[in-house]
């Protein structure tokens, strides 16, 4: 009875933090109840465990390690960066966003995953510090992070410059899952003319308001599950009706028989055959907009 006491305060303080942050991104509270419960409900088995999967070596050697990239309220914040080993000249930039559970072991692997693809891959961490080693921690972070909106994007603009002053990058793509996918398009509406591509794993809450939508210069790519209920497929088909009205470069892929974090080989519902070609689809998306 007490756990279940905790869970409904934790709920309750989750929902009117996504309401307070959602009134500058006009979403309903109603939405923004939907969303947490939903994100709860999702991972609640889940544990944020490396596997085989994701512990595979990328394809060429790489090299990564912890730097400071970004200075809020007189606090640094430290991410984790990787490049290929032996390349000199100046690479494309990615800016990798969590998931729920934070900058961990499974990020960071993905880092050294993508920067193999001939990229400098940049993991922001927009929970100064902390991750999650199950829900309840994961909801408390989030729950913080989404009531810092203005902090979340100062976040993310540091980042961008980051790779652009400190690391010449030509160009700079921003990526995320889950929570970090409804961040990469934040940080594309965020920088609508500078962020070269943008790459969305089922974000939640995606925004599909024309006025918004429309200041995005850059390629658009979406990947999301059929079985998934936040995004639902119904939302996901607007928010690719509106980006195509408004004449945008959008690619959208809806796998079947896919649900929620199905790319996440550490929980319980990835799905190996989509995480793949989604992977796939993601390095060529990259490669035709960024080198």
């Amino acid at each position: 009875m007490r756990k279940f006491i905790y869970f409904a305060l934790g709920s309750f303080f989750l929902v009117i933090s996504l309401a307070i942050f959602n009134i500058n991104h006009q979403v309903t509270p109603a939405i923004a109840s939907d969303y947490a419960h939903y994100m709860a409900q999702a991972h609640k088995n889940d544990r944020p465990v490396p596997t085989d999967i994701i512990a595979e070596a990328p394809k060429i050697e790489v090299v990564g390690e912890m730097v400071s990239y970004a200075e809020i309220d007189g606090e640094m914040v430290s991410g984790y960066i990787s490049r290929p080993v032996g390349v000199e000249e100046a690479l494309p930039g990615v800016i990798l966003i969590h998931e729920w559970w934070g900058l961990n072991d499974n990020i960071k692997a993905m880092t050294d995953k993508m920067a193999a693809e001939g990229y400098v891959a940049l993991a922001v961490d927009l929970y100064k510090g902390k991750s999650a080693e199950n829900p309840d921690q994961a909801m408390e972070l989030v729950q913080r992070a989404i009531a810092s909106g203005p902090e979340l994007e100062n976040n993310l603009k540091q980042a961008y410059d980051y790779l652009k002053n400190q690391e010449n990058t030509p160009k700079i793509a921003s990526m995320g899952w889950c929570f970090g996918g409804l961040w990469s398009l934040n940080t594309a509406l965020l920088l609508p003319t500078q962020l070269d591509a943008t790459v969305i794993y089922y974000g939640g809450n995606i925004t599909t308001d024309p006025e918004k939508l429309a200041t995005l210069e850059m390629p658009i790519l979406g990947i999301f599950g059929e079985l998934d209920q936040n995004p639902s497929v119904e939302l996901v088909q607007e928010f690719e009706q509106v980006l195509k009205s408004l004449n945008k470069d959008v690619e959208i892929h809806i796998y079947e028989n896919a649900d929620h974090a199905f790319a996440n080989s550490s929980g319980n519902r990835y799905n190996p055959e989509a995480a793949q070609d989604a992977w796939k689809k993601t390095t060529e998306f990259l490669t035709t907009h960024l080198q």
